[in-house]
């Protein structure tokens, strides 16, 4: 005599077949009717541990039971209804059953939506993104996957991670490098970030603030943020800038005038290529690639000056433009860096990385209401890009640096004590 043997090596029995025929059928129904199976026994058992047996009489129970109610909790991103049972106290009140409590909390709701609004799906898609057209998990008014309850759930949860991204203690951040850039939202609206590498070598988004323009109160606004949550302006760091005036500005007047800045030197060059015609393009970018890739500094600035001294004839804005900020182009020059250490910190590459993670996460966005929406959904990239990050290339070189910050810093603040001859 044969028997059926299931998957699992088991005998087939009808129970055993009808479930896997639910599976064939729709896994998600199988999985859905068993979690409710499972979900009632739990809440049966809260209420049982409040009330008694059912149909027992118990001195010490607490509450009674007071029939069931239709309730929704969270199933793909949306919400379904489940029968639930009620209990009311020794006083009347009713109380709450823990697990279906815990059952029906919409924070993960929250965190589908996010994640699926962080990978580009847009709000009228996001029914479709959770739940099939032609599923038979109905997807009725009320479940939650409408475009305006994904918008509201995005809305709840990435506020509250801007405020718990903005109120962050910094002080534990062992913190060497902070890029600052500027993003440019519609017409009117400009926001500056900052991020940071550590001793480590790794990477922390650190700030956020927005303006009406990258200029030195918005800098400044976003420098007396980070000050406030802990970072010590006393230490010295290597400030990272994409080269306007302000950052600058805001820079030697939070962190003093020894603060160590670099201009990047990819935007500088840029600038300069987009004012000169091609046929002076090659030769340019060699000299200037040929000055930054020198160790000795002196030698890095007489070549630039030769440069800017040929032009000045025939391109003379575009020659005084070369000259403007050369002391902070070459400052990783002057650290005397390795040469690895110096090609991760030229540019601000770091933060233009994020930046075109921010890019990817808001493009379906077409309309900036306000500013508190650019910042909602600009940390919202920030967070997200912070999960891609790597350690810096040249990580194991940080110390080196750390050793050049403290002799600069030592070298700019520490006056020479003047020696007084004592008369005989």
């Amino acid at each position: 005599m044969t028997r059926d043997i299931t998957p699992a090596g088991l005998p087939a029995t009808g129970a055993v077949d009808e479930a896997f025929a639910e599976v064939r059928a729709s896994f998600d129904r199988f999985c859905l009717t068993a979690g409710i199976e499972v979900l009632g026994t739990m809440m049966e058992a809260d209420v049982t541990a409040a009330c008694g047996p059912r149909h027992g009489r118990d001195a010490a129970r607490r509450a009674h039971r007071w029939g069931r109610t239709r309730g929704r909790i969270g199933f793909h991103g949306g919400k379904i209804e489940v029968e639930r049972p009620r209990a009311r106290g020794v006083d009347g009140r009713e109380i709450t059953i823990p697990s279906w409590e815990t059952a029906a909390q919409e924070d993960w709701l929250g965190r589908w939506a996010m994640n699926l609004m962080l990978i580009n799906v847009s709000t009228r898609r996001f029914g479709r993104a959770v739940r099939l057209p032609e599923g038979d998990v109905p997807a009725p008014p009320g479940s939650g996957v409408s475009k305006s309850a994904a918008s509201r759930r995005f809305v709840a949860l990435s506020a509250a991670r801007l405020a718990d991204f903005m109120a962050a203690d910094l002080s534990a951040l062992d913190l060497l490098v902070v890029q600052i850039d500027g993003l440019h939202l519609g017409g009117d609206l400009v926001l500056v970030a900052a991020i940071g590498v550590d001793g480590e070598g790794n990477k922390h988004p650190l700030a956020l603030v927005e303006g009406a323009s990258e200029n030195a109160a918005t800098v400044q606004a976003l420098l007396d943020n980070m000050v406030a949550r802990g970072l010590d302006p006393t230490m010295p760091r290597l400030f990272i800038v994409d080269g306007a005036k302000a950052l600058s500005k805001a820079i030697r007047r939070t962190f003093g005038s020894a603060a160590a800045i670099q201009r990047c030197q990819i935007h500088k060059a840029r600038n300069i290529m987009e004012r000169l015609p091609k046929e002076h393009h090659a030769a340019t970018r060699r000299v200037l690639r040929q000055a930054w890739e020198l160790d000795d500094a002196d030698k890095a600035e007489k070549l630039i000056r030769n440069l800017a001294r040929r032009l000045d004839q025939q391109w003379p804005s575009v020659a005084a433009s070369i000259l403007e900020g050369l002391d902070e182009i070459l400052t990783i020059v002057r650290l005397k860096l390795p040469k690895e250490l110096r090609r991760s910190l030229a540019c601000t590459n770091i933060a233009e990385n994020m930046m075109g993670t921010i890019r990817r996460v808001t493009r379906n966005v077409k309309r900036w209401r306000d500013a508190g929406m650019a910042l909602r959904w600009v940390a919202a990239g920030m967070i997200e890009a912070n999960k891609g990050f790597r350690r810096l290339k040249a990580h194991k070189q940080l110390s080196v640096l750390r050793a050049a910050l403290q002799a600069h810093h030592d070298r700019m603040t520490i006056k020479p004590v003047a020696h007084v001859t004592r008369a005989a």
